[in-house]
């Protein structure tokens, strides 16, 4: 028996809106400090009824705008077209050569790709891992809503919350602190909380030069950390090889390539020896499913940065997936939030990416 065939949608407009929600547990970490966080809210809307949906994640709500701005270009430039993702991403990689293949313009394509995707499979009633080939099940997962550079004497107590949360096997922290006898600290205040057999990540948020970086990853080579993530700045593709090179704990890099291009580059450099793209950066579902089989071929472990219920999704299909990175800041906006349950996503039996509004705490939170 053959699998259904996506329905022939056509796309009629996009509706974008920006909210703000307060976040449970602060952001403090090297990259800035966030109380609140920004979505961009898209919906495709289709001639024939099908509404695809997705977010973007922009960081800062100043850059909203602009963003929006290329989503509306992007859209009319399609309107009366095909809904056809992989063909729609490759149009307009092909007119970008002039202003660029990255920033804020893949951050808009992205938008636009993962909400046609899941218009798609809602067009044959199937969840987008079935609709990719794959099946929904479990997807292993990290809690990653904590540990920021907070004062050490408060990291056992949120340990110990972050595990219990959705009995969690793996926590990430933060670490990049000053002194590397306080980043040493608070790794011991999580182990002395949590005990040795739940699994830490680390993540740097390129908080350090590359020789402090080589000189504070000795220092903590030692610690039994699941990796060392972005030590030092995203781009540096040959100093971070050369940190992967000398170090014992795996480096990871990834949130911050933007498109498959860039992804191959940094794998043709040997620059991390496990990757974690964003799907905003790396283009959506259409730039995941091809950084996806690059790291495939390569043998390199493949986590998602943010964005878990597309993220989930994916990795059900991925042939080398690792880690989901847990967050729940989408969960106050969401008419259905996913499970957390043993340590693993639960992907739910839902057509699309399984992500519908719920349009009282939309009206909340609309950013002004």
């Amino acid at each position: 028996m053959s699998a259904p065939v996506p329905a022939r949608l056509t796309l009629d407009k996009v509706v974008s809106r920006v909210i703000s929600v307060p976040m449970r547990r602060p952001i403090v970490s090297r990259v800035g400090n966030y109380g609140r966080w920004p979505f961009i809210l898209i919906d495709v809307i289709t001639k024939e009824g099908i509404v695809g949906r997705s977010y973007l994640e922009p960081y800062r709500l100043t850059a909203t705008k602009s963003i929006i701005a290329i989503i509306d270009d992007m859209a009319e430039q399609q309107r009366g077209k095909r809904l056809a993702p992989v063909e729609r991403f490759q149009e307009a990689m092909g007119t970008l050569h002039l202003l660029g293949r990255q920033g804020v313009i893949l951050l808009a394509m992205a938008g636009l790709d993962m909400a046609m995707w899941d218009a798609l499979a809602k067009s044959v009633d199937q969840p987008l891992a079935v609709l990719l080939g794959g099946t929904v099940g479990p997807v292993r997962a990290y809690n990653t809503n904590g540990l920021w550079l907070i004062p050490l004497e408060e990291i056992a107590d949120q340990a110990r919350s972050l595990v219990e949360e959705g009995a969690f096997k793996a926590v990430k922290i933060r670490l990049g602190r000053d002194r590397a006898k306080d980043d040493l600290k608070a790794i011991a205040e999580v182990r002395r909380a949590v005990g040795e057999d739940i699994i830490l990540m680390s993540d740097f948020n390129q908080g350090l030069t590359f020789d402090a970086g080589m000189r504070r990853l000795h220092q903590l080579d030692h610690q039994g950390l699941e990796w060392f993530e972005e030590p030092i700045a995203f781009d540096d593709f040959t100093g971070s090889a050369r940190l992967a090179r000398e170090l014992k704990t795996p480096l990871q890099i990834g949130e911050n390539i933007y498109g498959p291009r860039s992804f191959l580059c940094a794998v043709q450099a040997d620059a991390a020896d496990c990757y974690m793209p964003d799907l905003g950066r790396i283009g959506g579902v259409t730039g995941w499913l091809r950084a996806a089989a690059i790291a495939g071929a390569a043998g390199l472990g493949m986590s998602s940065h943010l964005y878990p219920e597309f993220s989930a999704h994916l990795l059900r299909v991925t042939e080398s997936a690792d880690w989901l990175e847990w967050r729940d800041w989408g969960n106050p906006f969401l008419a259905e939030p996913f499970e957390v349950r043993d340590g693993a996503i639960q992907i739910p039996e839902r057509a699309g990416a399984g992500v519908e509004w719920d349009e009282a705490a939309v009206k909340r939170f609309t950013a002004a």
